[in-house]
């Protein structure tokens, strides 16, 4: 990824989608660009409309703190985006030549693994910055069969999402919004990894066959994915509506948990149930992969 057109495209998203009136700015008339001139924000920000030129260009190398806080002050920043920003700015520094490390080999620890496979009323998973699924428990595994029915290992959700979207919009209920936090969670790490070359190849491979992933790819929003909710039509026990707790674990730089659970007492907790007992089963019984749950709504009357 080029450094500078990745710092320009974000400071110019974020300065035509904020308008004057949510600036506190007297808009004017005639005005040929949407959102914020640079001027503006270089009034917002304190500085010469000449210097946030320069940076706008891609040229945040010697930008201080102060004047990347006066930038996120203008620019109306949330967390996610600030740490986007200072991510950019460092990756600008030049440093020097260390030893690449040896690549990682996404081993799980038996105590991790005994941890996730402890939580049994939920599904839990591992997964890394790339959206590679690292571990999962039982119900995790169950939950996401459709991502587990491609051969293809590891297990990846950005590409399920995109290059397998027919089977991933059936999945995904609200597929548009998971989308747009799959590209913009994924952007959120490549600001601060310009140099992964397991990402780059990823975007790289999305961008190229999916119209989807590229669109969104080229807006620069970022996001982090820590908690809401998810809506899924599972082909066992058909709609969930699930809560999830994202959590990063610090033993394992680039890896977090997840977990996901229902409401008490909702249609949804009980399917979970059910798909609990059918992942036991398909366990025992490989055959029963096929054979469909049958959910409350269906069951007759005593």
């Amino acid at each position: 990824m080029d450094h500078r057109s990745e710092v320009q495209d974000f400071l110019r998203t974020r300065r035509a989608r904020l308008t004057p009136e949510r600036a506190n700015l007297i808009a004017g008339g005639n005005r040929r660009v949407p959102g914020l001139r640079r001027e503006e924000v270089a009034l917002l920000a304190g500085v010469s409309v000449d210097y946030y030129a320069q940076l706008e260009r891609g040229d945040l190398g010697g930008a201080s703190d102060e004047v990347l806080d006066a930038l996120v002050r203008a620019l109306q920043l949330d967390e996610a985006e600030t740490a986007h920003l200072f991510d950019l700015a460092r990756a600008a520094h030049p440093r020097p030549v260390r030893r690449k490390r040896p690549a990682r080999n996404n081993d799980v620890r038996p105590s991790l693994q005994r941890f996730l496979d402890a939580i049994t009323d939920a599904p839990a998973w591992v997964r890394d910055e790339h959206m590679d699924f690292i571990a999962t428990n039982r119900l995790g595994r169950a939950l996401n069969a459709p991502l587990f029915d491609n051969p293809r290992r590891p297990v990846n959700n950005a590409r399920f999402v995109f290059l397998q979207e027919e089977e991933s919009r059936a999945f995904y209920i609200d597929w548009d919004k998971g989308a747009d936090d799959i590209v913009a969670a994924m952007r959120s790490y490549a600001g601060g990894h310009p140099h992964d070359k397991q990402l780059t190849d990823l975007i790289g491979e999305l961008v190229t066959r999916s119209e989807a992933f590229r669109t969104r790819w080229a807006a620069h929003n970022v996001r982090y994915h820590r908690t809401g909710i998810k809506r899924l039509h599972h082909p066992i026990v058909g709609d969930l509506e699930l809560s999830y707790e994202g959590l990063d674990l610090p033993a394992d730089p680039g890896w977090h948990l997840y977990t996901f659970t229902a409401a008490p007492a909702s249609a949804s907790e009980e399917r979970l149930k059910l798909l609990a007992s059918w992942a036991a089963t398909i366990e025992k019984e490989p055959d029963a992969m096929s054979a469909p749950v049958e959910t409350p709504e269906q069951r007759p009357f005593a």
